[in-house]
């Protein structure tokens, strides 16, 4: 059971609570979350956009997909979806398809899906497909407060 280095020392750094909860390993945040058997509204995941000028994590539940276009007028930017190896170089610590949604420790900018705002208790991937962070939703919004806010997705 490990999360990242750079997730782990951020959280350290700024007195998060959290709880790591193992299970078997898994490629998706979907099978994560029924491998764990918690609500994919609960489990958050990270997808990785690009205008010209910089990178943005969307935060969003397993059990929803952004929506470009809604995310483009959120923005007011052009976005477009990262690429893997792209995505790769901004999370060299963890591995593919387990980025954390935790934008700061990666000096990310972020737009957090509103809906999340609803949760009570939020799972993440911390960086590895066997371990997922648990953490309360007022403790998640207290890590991130500086994210941004909107609605930009659908349901899967």
């Amino acid at each position: 059971m490990t999360i990242a280095p750079t997730l782990q020392k951020y959280m350290t750094d700024h007195g998060v609570a959290c709880d790591l909860v193992p299970h078997r390993p898994t490629g998706s945040s979907l099978r994560a979350a029924e491998a764990s058997h918690i609500p994919a509204d609960s489990l958050l995941k990270g997808v990785v956009v690009r205008d010209k000028e910089s990178y943005w994590l969307a935060v969003l539940p397993a059990s929803r997909h952004v929506v470009l276009a809604e995310l483009r007028t959120v923005l007011g930017r052009d976005v477009e979806l990262a690429t893997e190896q792209e995505i790769g170089q901004l999370f060299r610590d963890c591995d593919r398809g387990a980025d954390p949604p935790v934008r700061a420790c990666y000096g990310l900018d972020a737009i957090v899906d509103d809906s999340i705002d609803r949760q009570a208790e939020v799972y993440f991937e911390g960086g590895e497909h066997a371990t997922l962070v648990q953490m309360s939703g007022a403790e998640f919004a207290r890590l991130d407060r500086a994210a941004r806010r909107g609605s930009f997705t659908g349901s899967c």
